[in-house]
């Protein structure tokens, strides 16, 4: 269990298809539900994606890392267990510093939010460790957790969509991006 800008997530390597299927497992959640590649680079993001927008390198500097995801079209890279088959793949750049630094040594991983499926997103270590019946380990930050989800934004088409308001609003994107169409 590790924290992000915004909450804390449940990471392990994504590559790992076990690993994965543990994490499933722990959080109760059903395995139709896809999940993000946290990455440490846009190099990453242009591993695991095609067909990416002109704008998207202007995007992640002025946004990453930080509390945006970025849905983009999944390439032939992203395991089947990741994306649950589907053929968009979501991104995420956390911004705190000890779980960056992991993603850089061990990425990519997936990382949800450490809770049981349908519930709260979990921004109490100590809470976590309980509902979890301390079965996860973990770095305790509560401190640096804003407990506001993130952005989610869909660019796998010619339209892009917030999908979930976070931290990170319309207003800001198109200020930073005017190029990008709502």
């Amino acid at each position: 269990m590790l924290p992000t800008e915004t909450v804390y997530g449940l990471f392990c390597k994504a590559l790992d298809e076990q690993a994965v299927s543990h994490v499933y497992d722990l959080k109760g959640r059903p395995r139709e539900k896809a999940l993000n590649l946290n990455v440490s680079s846009l190099e990453e993001i242009y591993k695991f994606s095609k067909h990416q927008p002109q704008y998207l390198k202007k995007l992640y500097q002025a946004f990453l890392p930080g509390p945006l995801t970025i849905i983009l079209q999944a390439n032939e890279q992203v395991p089947i267990w990741v994306n649950s088959g589907m053929k968009t793949i979501g991104f995420r750049v956390p911004s705190h510093p000890k779980t960056l630094d992991l993603i850089r040594k061990f990425g990519p991983l997936i990382g949800p939010s450490a809770n049981l499926s349908g519930k709260s997103s979990g921004v109490h270590f100590q809470q976590i460790m309980t509902d979890f019946n301390h079965e996860v380990l973990g770095i305790e930050d509560d401190a640096f957790l804003t407990g506001q989800d993130s952005t989610i934004l869909d660019l796998s088409g010619e339209t892009a969509y917030i999908l979930r308001q976070g931290a990170v609003t319309c207003e800001e994107i198109l200020t930073k991006i005017p190029e990008i169409h709502f």
